[in-house]
This record gives structure tokens, sequence and C-alpha cells, in this order.
């Protein structure tokens, strides 16, 4: 019976087992209760019966027991028949008789086994012989005849009661069943709607206690109801949980692999590369916290997931499927170009901004170098894959080969003038006087322009290095202004461009290092110059206040964009304006200019306008020793 059950408890749909037992059980409960009412009742009407019968019998026997002999000491055989067959008619008897003692039937209500009407009447009575035994349904009697002697009366109980032979039982028996089987099909509807999803859970506990494992096998129908919904939250929260224990598996693994005794998990977390373990089948097993931050996903998201998801790229791809397959044994590495994730502008390795704050520009592509190789374990092979952020290496060297070429392009102008001017010299030199001063001066000129470029590569790269000194002592500004008057004038001159120094009576003697404040000067003059169109102003000024010495340079030339303010100091970078872009430059005079003056405890800022101009102010503490 129970395995049958369960047969078809699994054949029935989700969440329907149970219920339907339990359905199955009451029924049968419940017809069985109703059986045993029926058969109580029947019980009781039978003992009822069998009573009353008795009670007749009792009756008619004390009645005939009076009556009948008196008729037959009188010799009325014939009335004493009339009033036995009146008393079985009446009484519903089975039977009655009179037995003499020698067996002769006297009188019977069944005339066929009596001696008839013309019998005659025995003036004596034989003897009664010893007492018949008692029958079922029978009572007996002696009747002491008056004048003739003893003879047995004998009556029989009448036909047993039908099994519920009134209608009121029948009815009853019928009420009851019909109510009992209506209440039951109501509970039933209503504790199958409240018990389907606990039916359903414990179906999944049975089939987990069967060893099942799969978290598809193991959920439940949603429509089921809130149980259900809450079943199938703790079944992911167990997946999960199973795939963060099959990860910390894996890194004591391999912790016990290399037989190191630190928190290697802790360990991996610390690191700035990203690292994944991926297994047979392609599913991360293991990240640390770089590789969720490389991947832009969390680590609970990247743990038992396909490692396609999160690296898409078909190289990547390629990489760890050979060496899944088997394919590749050594080491092989893929960069891939992403698109950024931020539309702040650079940022350093740290991932802080370099000044401070964010100005809103183009999100620049993101390089990562994926480095993928087998990794063999005790149970299969797997893959272990090193995440690496190169974007700033692949900016630099952009930003370092674009710098040469520049350089390269500045160094050739200079060159060029000089050995013009040189072969000018040589031939006309001797007969005109003033052409040779001329080349003379043109060939001082680039010269200083060609240190300066020298200079400026030379300070980029011990920018670069770190080793960027300063070498103090007295800087007259006087003979700094004019050598940037002797400097320029041809060069504004050249453009149509007034050049002006407001400068006052008295300049300080500054403790600084000279070449360097002269090379941020002529950063800034020589931009102004550069950027300001054919006819335009540039005036430099400068004034002293209580702690620093301030120069002005101010040109009305195309202006700086004020997103751009902060970011055209930054190495290498140079304006979107189109309108620059035949003009020569590398991008790193103004670096250099604000490193230098930094470097002295001072700043250069910056006011600017599109159109309208650009002021950069340049300001020298008195004391800088104490920056």
């Amino acid at each position: 019976m129970t395995n049958w059950m369960r047969v078809l408890a699994r054949r029935m749909p989700q969440g329907e087992g149970v219920v339907a037992s339990v359905g199955a059980v009451g029924t049968l409960t419940l017809g069985l209760a109703i059986a045993a009412s029926a058969w109580w009742i029947v019980r009781v009407q039978q003992r009822a019966h069998a009573a009353a019968e008795s009670e007749r019998l009792a009756i008619s026997a004390d009645l005939l027991g009076r009556s009948v002999p008196e008729l037959l000491a009188a010799g009325d055989l014939a009335g004493a028949r009339r009033l036995i067959a009146e008393a079985v008619a009446n009484h519903h008897l089975g039977g009655c008789r009179v037995v003499l003692g020698d067996g002769t039937v006297l009188i019977d209500s069944d005339f066929s086994r009596s001696q008839g009407k013309a019998a005659a009447l025995p003036e004596t009575f034989p003897p009664l012989k010893n007492a018949a035994e008692p029958q079922p349904g029978v009572l007996t009697s002696t009747l002491n005849v008056p004048g003739r002697g003893p003879a047995l009366l004998s009556m029989g109980a009448g036909q047993p009661a039908p099994l519920l032979s009134d209608w009121e039982s029948r009815v009853g028996v019928g009420l009851i069943a019909l109510v009992g089987f209506g209440g039951l099909l109501v509970s039933y509807r209503l504790m199958r709607s409240r018990l389907r999803a606990l039916s359903a859970i414990r179906e999944a506990l049975a089939a987990a206690e069967r060893g099942e494992r799969s978290p598809d096998a193991l959920r439940v129908g949603e429509r089921l109801g809130a149980e259900a919904t809450a079943w199938n939250r703790l079944i992911a929260e167990r997946e999960q949980l199973r795939l963060k224990a099959e990860g910390a598996a894996a890194g004591e693994r391999l912790s016990a692999r290399t037989g190191r005794e630190s928190d290697l998990s802790s360990g991996f977390d610390a690191l700035w590369h990203g690292v994944l373990f991926v297994d047979e089948g392609l599913k991360v097993r293991y990240c640390n916290g770089a590789a969720a931050v490389l991947l832009g996903a969390k680590r609970d998201q990247l743990l038992g997931s396909a490692i396609a998801t999160w690296m898409p790229e078909p190289a990547v791809a390629e990489a760890i499927g050979n060496v899944v397959a088997g394919r590749a044994r050594g080491k092989s590495t893929v960069e891939v170009r992403r698109p950024g994730e931020s539309a702040a502008g650079p940022r350093l390795d740290d991932g802080s901004d370099r000044r401070g704050k964010a100005a809103p520009t183009a999100a620049a592509p993101v390089v990562l170098r994926f480095s993928v190789r087998p990794m063999r374990r005790e149970d299969s092979a797997s893959v272990i894959v090193v995440i690496e952020d190169v974007t700033q290496q692949r900016v630099a060297d952009d930003a370092r080969n674009a710098f040469v070429g520049q350089a390269a392009h500045e160094l050739r102008t200079p060159l060029t003038n000089i050995r013009l001017y040189v072969e000018q010299l040589i031939e006309d030199g001797d007969s005109d006087a003033g052409a040779r001063a001329k080349s003379i001066n043109v060939i001082s000129q680039e010269s200083r322009r060609l240190e300066r470029i020298v200079s400026d590569m030379l300070s980029v790269a011990e920018i670069e290095a770190g080793s960027m000194k300063l070498h103090r002592g007295d800087c007259r500004c006087e003979t700094l202004f004019e050598e940037l008057r002797r400097d320029y004038e041809a060069m504004a001159a050249a453009k149509q461009i007034e050049l002006t120094f407001d400068l006052p009576p008295k300049l300080p003697v500054l403790q600084a290092d000279r070449d360097k404040v002269v090379m941020a000067l002529h950063n800034l003059l020589g931009n102004a110059i550069k950027y300001t169109p054919v006819g335009g102003q540039v005036t430099v000024r400068a004034r002293t206040t209580d702690a620093a010495f301030e120069v002005e340079v101010v040109d009305n030339g195309i202006g700086i964009r004020e997103e751009e303010h902060e970011l055209v100091f930054e190495r290498f970078y140079r304006a979107k304006d189109k309108r620059i872009s035949g003009i020569t430059g590398s991008g790193i005079g103004l670096a250099l200019a604000r490193e230098v003056v930094r470097l002295h405890g001072g700043d250069i800022t910056l006011r600017s306008q599109v159109d309208k101009g650009s002021t950069f102010t340049l300001s020298l503490p008195f004391r800088a020793q104490a920056a």
C-alpha cells in the first residue's frame, strides 16, 4: 500500500504527492468510519429487535399459558387451536405448538404438522420426558391441563430484523456519508492550496536525500506561493555558498601544494594584478579583488560564472581554450583595448586624479593584458589568468613616441636655420658686413633655441626619473628680463605682435635656480607669442608682494577652454582647439614650467577665455627654502 502510494505520488505534478496521499488516507478513513457507523446501527437495531421478540414471546407465553390449559381441560381443542393461531398472527410469532410427552403434536400453528381438527383430545396426557434442549429464538413452557396432565408449549420468534430496516436509519447513514465526504472535499481543497508548496519542498528534500545536488532539480514552482519563493531563495544562497566553498577549497589546495603557511587568499587580494582560476568547464573558481575591479564585476558574480561572460574577446577565449584543451602548455599573453568607464581626466596608477579633481573629457580606452598559463592540480587541469592594467604604460609609450617625433622635428628647424646662415656667412660674410651680423645673430638665437629644446628634453628625463634638483643662487631679475626681451623681440616682430614689458623700477634678487626659472619664463612667453594671431599683443608684467615675486604673461590670443585649464599642465597634453593643429609643440613646456616653479615653492595659475586671450601668473616666494 505504502509503495503504491509513493509511486502514485512520484507520477503526480510537483507538490501534489503529499496532498494526494493525505486525501487518499482521509477518504479511506472516512469510508471506514461511515461503514463502522452503519455496522453499529445495524447491530443496535438487531439487539433491539431481539429484545422486542423476546418480550413478545414472554407476553404470548403468559397469555397462552393461562388460556390454553383451560380450553384443553374443557375439551375445546378447536378453541385452543384458534387461540394459538390468533396469537401467532397478532404477535408476529415464528410458530407455536403444543406437544405431548410422547412427542405427539397436539396443536401447531402450521396445521400440516398437527393431528388435524378431527383428532380426539386424549383423556390423559402422557408424562413429559426430560426437558428439551433450549434452541435459539424458541421459548418453551409447561402447560398443566387440569384432569388431563402436562403438555409442552413451544413458541418461535419472528423473522430477524433486516439491515437498516427503517427509513430513518437509511436517511441518517446517507446524510452522515454526504456530510463527511463533502467536508473532506472542502478540507482537501483548502489543504491543497496551503500545503502544495510544503509538499513540493518535501519532495525537493527527498530528492536531496537521494543525492540530487542540481539547483534546478531542487527548485520548486514560484506559482506555489511565498513558501516556494523563500525556498528558491534558500537554494540560490546555498549554491552561492557552495561555489564560495569550492573557491575557498581551491585556494586551500593551492596553498597546500605550494607548501606555504600564509593566508594566500589575503595575499592574492593584496595584489594589484587580477588573478583568476578557471576550471576545465571554463568557469571561474577563484578570483581576487583586483580581478573583480578590472573586469567591472562583483566577486560573487564572477565565482561560478562562465569566463566568456567577462572576457568576450576572441583572442583571450582562444588562449584559455587552448590551455584547457591541452594544445598550449606555455604562457600566452594577449592585450585588449576596452572602452573607458570614466569621463574623468588622466589618473595616476593608484586611481587618484593628478589634479585632485575630475575634468570632463572623453573616456580613454583601457588596455588590459591577459597572461594565461596552465596550472596542474591534483584532480584536473585548470588555468590561471593574470590580468594587468597597462593603460598608463601604453599612454606613456604613445606620449613618449609623440614627444620624440615632435622633439626631432623641433631640433631640425634650428639646425636647418643654423646651417643655412652658416652657409650664407661663408659666402657673403667678407663682402657684406650687415649680412654677416644678421647671420651671426640668427645663429646665436637658433643656438639658444636648440639649447632650450635639449634642456627641456633633459628636464623631462629628470622628471621621469624623479631626480630633478635645484641649484640655488642669486637670480637677478633685471638681467633675466633683458634676455627675454632680446630672445623674443625678433619672433614677435615676425608675427607683427606688440611685445610689451611692464616692469617696476626696481626688481628683486631671488634665491633660485636661474636656469630653471629662465626655462619656465621662456615657455610661458614662447607659448604666448606662438598662440597669438598676427597683429596681437603680448604683455609681460612683474610685481612684488609681501611674500612673493609674481610675473604675469598676458596675451589676446585664441584662449583656452575652461575645462582644459588644468589639462594643459599635464605632460604631453595639447589643447583640442583645431586652430593649433598646424602649430608645432611638444606638450611639455607648461608641465616643465609648473614643475620647476613648484620645486621653488611657488606655482603657476591660468585665467583664460576662448578668443579673448590668456593670463599665466608665475609666483615665486622670497623664502623659497621654506617650501
